[in-house]
């Protein structure tokens, strides 16, 4: 693991909401907006993409925590933009914040965390469970 970045350093993701973003717990989509599933998903990308440059050819990074404060909804169409914001490397764990906007509307915030691990430790975990 390398880690090119400092503490504040930006990643941007932009994501079109689609019908398959929306609410739909059974076969009856329940509205017709970007439900919090997808939302947190898109949430973890962006801040995926500090693991993407920071991980090396053998390891990984895996999900640890995610915290996602949903404001407000957004219909299928609209355009979300998420800043992902480096907020401190603990050894090999990734820490962020993330804010998404649809137009100047403050659509979703939170934090979450990531670690980078070898892909043989990842694969003796995954095959322990």
């Amino acid at each position: 693991m390398h880690n090119p970045f400092n503490q504040g350093d930006k990643k941007i993701f932009r994501h079109i909401v689609k019908q398959e973003d929306t609410v739909h717990f059974t076969a009856e989509n329940l509205h017709p907006v970007y439900s919090t599933y997808a939302l947190t998903r898109d949430a973890e990308w962006v801040c995926r993409l500090f693991v993407l440059q920071m991980k090396d050819d053998d390891e990984e990074g895996i999900g640890t925590q995610i915290n996602v404060i949903h404001h407000s909804p957004v219909k299928v169409g609209g355009e979300v933009f998420f800043t992902g914001i480096l907020k401190a490397v603990n050894k090999n764990e990734v820490l962020c914040s993330f804010e998404a906007y649809c137009g100047e509307r403050l659509v979703a915030s939170g934090e979450t965390a990531q670690k980078i691990l070898r892909k043989e430790k990842l694969e003796t975990l995954f095959n322990s469970i």
